[in-house]
């Protein structure tokens, strides 16, 4: 559905999304190309370079601390997983938790 107001189509999608998040969030765990594809759509989408972005995603799934501090990286935890770029090349540098990409920026 096209809207010319931005402000429109975010309210839209935001209703569309409450409405549908069971159907939705179903289909993301039943479909793991999908998660791989969106992750490395927004890694791109930030800024992120990487000559090979397939074995990228397999090295961060791999990964399980932080590659600075040593910190379990763990989502129920809250130490999120970072992918550390330099923002002027856009070159990948490492993995870190959210609180060492910070200090690193």
């Amino acid at each position: 559905m096209p809207f010319k107001d931005k402000e429109k189509k975010k309210e839209y999608m935001k209703q569309y999304y409450q409405y549908n998040k069971e159907k939705i969030n179903e289909f993301r765990s039943n479909n793991p190309k999908y998660v791989k594809s969106y992750t490395i759509y927004k890694w791109k989408k930030r800024g992120l370079i990487y000559e090979d972005y397939d074995k990228l995603y397999d090295y961060y799934l791999s990964v399980e601390e932080c590659e600075n501090c040593g910190i379990e990286l763990n989502q129920d935890t809250g130490t999120k997983k970072c992918m550390d770029h330099d923002h002027n090349t856009g070159e990948f540098r490492n993995i870190l938790c959210m609180t060492c990409n910070f200090i690193r920026y």
